[in-house]
């Protein structure tokens, strides 16, 4: 397999030497809302029924076939448009419901002929769906996983049954350096900002843990946030900054805030308007700062909503909207309703 790497990059770049050329190991960080990636059987204590073929969806071996056929198509392209035949070293996923279906995902042949694994750890949500991490052992490597579970603040949190997924925490070693992919998936807006915030609050707790116990590793979180980058889950919760030359040490960066507020992108649709829940966010180490060029350990360089024209409804009252497996009762044989986001680092090759 090839190394990800974009030789002789004169700093395209100028902007990253002036006078040498440098060579430039780069690799792609993803996360892809799969959207209900259920098997056709029951999982006991979970509210799958839906999910099974004498469910609403009518869930049978087909239909499941080609939804894992598409998902992999989409997963094995995110990333190629800057690293071809290579894609993604890292992507997380949410709204998969179990390591069975991990299991028939990573075994597609897109997936299969990169060599992907996968790791995850069963949560409490109550529908079964879940967080995951997908990774091409070629450039990532697994140190350690952990699920941080969501922590109660109130009963009435129980009551209401707003159990969460938790926090998938993966430490490895990409490019040789040290990180950690946190892959979440926050409360859906039907359940209120609060526990959104909550949520953010608990999943950045982990980020400052895992920078006390090495403050040289890089932390990627990324996820379903059900906010925009402008919410305050964002930028009180996780302690976002949308400016490099805004950021103290403690900051986290979040390159998404202007894609949405200047550029108009997003990731899903909702009543005509483009939302950004689907974002990568990192630690400040993993920023040059106010416009340094230092590479010589992982760095963010840019990021890109994936988009291909076979994601999109092309027809209908829905045209120009992510194409969902399933819509209004009719099978689609569709994707997800949102898109996939990835992030690019670069590391400078001695």
């Amino acid at each position: 397999m090839k190394k990800p790497t974009i030789l002789s990059i004169l700093m395209l770049f100028a902007c990253l030497t002036a006078s040498a050329q440098k060579n430039y190991s780069a690799y792609g960080i993803g996360f892809y809302n799969l959207e209900n990636l259920f098997d056709t059987q029951h999982d006991e204590g979970k509210n799958d029924y839906e999910f099974l073929p004498e469910g609403t969806y009518r869930w049978n071996e087909m239909k499941y076939n080609h939804k894992l056929s598409n998902m992999s198509r989409v997963l094995s392209e995110m990333g190629t448009d800057v690293l071809a035949n290579v894609g993604c070293a890292v992507i997380g996923v949410s709204e998969v419901e179990n390591a069975h279906a991990l299991d028939d995902l990573v075994a597609q042949p897109a997936l299969a002929a990169r060599g992907f694994k996968y790791v995850h750890v069963e949560g409490p949500d109550q529908r079964g769906v879940d967080c995951a991490m997908l990774y091409n052992p070629a450039f990532f490597e697994v140190e350690d996983v952990t699920l941080y579970p969501y922590v109660y603040e109130l009963q009435e949190d129980i009551d209401k049954g707003r159990a969460t997924r938790g926090f998938l925490t993966t430490k490895g070693r990409l490019g040789g350096d040290p990180v950690a992919v946190i892959v979440c998936h926050l409360p859906s807006r039907f359940s209120g900002s609060y526990y959104r915030e909550l949520d953010a609050r608990q999943a950045r707790a982990v980020v400052d843990k895992l920078l006390a116990e090495d403050p040289d590793r890089r932390i990627f979180v990324m996820g379903d946030m059900n906010d925009d980058p402008g919410n305050k889950s964002m930028t009180e919760g996780f302690r976002c900054k949308a400016d490099v030359e805004d950021m103290n040490a403690d900051d986290m960066y979040n390159p998404w805030y202007n894609v949405l507020a200047k550029q108009g992108k997003g990731t899903l649709m909702y009543d005509g308007a483009w939302n950004l829940f689907d974002q990568i966010i990192m630690s400040s180490n993993a920023v040059n700062p106010k416009g340094g060029k230092d590479f010589t350990h992982l760095k963010y360089w840019k990021n890109e909503i994936f988009r291909r024209d076979y994601l999109f409804q092309t027809e209908g009252k829905y045209k120009g909207s992510p194409k969902r497996t399933t819509a209004g009762g009719v099978w689609l044989d569709g994707y997800s309703d949102h898109l996939p986001t990835v992030i690019y680092v670069l590391k400078e090759v001695q």
